[in-house]
């Protein structure tokens, strides 16, 4: 791997770990009933899997096996946006949801990218 996408690869890495750990937080502070227990079983499971997915595409040995590892990134950031946009029918803008929503965007955003062009070389 060239020095650009090793470095944009780590960067990648951290940023979807930071998003993790900020959803984490986030769901910390949500408050106590039944309907957001769920949503924040949801929220911390997709948003984990999104950093660990992509973590593990970072390993990957093949391209086949990147690609695959890049379409659970997409399909879980896709549903962290789901349960964002969710939070923020119920919550507003409470505990920054709407910079955590917009994150999950770009990350999902370009995650998408990066599997099209990966796909392209299947």
């Amino acid at each position: 791997m060239n020095n650009s996408k090793s470095n944009f690869a780590d960067v990648f890495r951290d940023r979807t770990k930071a998003f993790a750990i900020s959803v984490i937080k986030i769901c910390r502070e949500l408050p106590r009933s039944r309907e957001f227990n769920i949503i924040s079983y949801q929220l911390l499971r997709s948003s984990t899997s999104v950093a660990s997915n992509y973590r593990a595409a970072c390993r990957a040995r093949s391209t086949k096996e990147f690609y695959a590892k890049l379409c659970i990134v997409v399909e879980e950031a896709d549903e962290c946006i789901f349960w964002l946009e969710l939070l923020m029918e119920l919550e507003g803008n409470k505990n920054g949801i709407k910079i955590l929503m917009q994150e999950g965007k770009e990350i999902l955003y370009i995650s998408a990218k990066s599997k099209k062009t990966t796909g392209g070389s299947l």
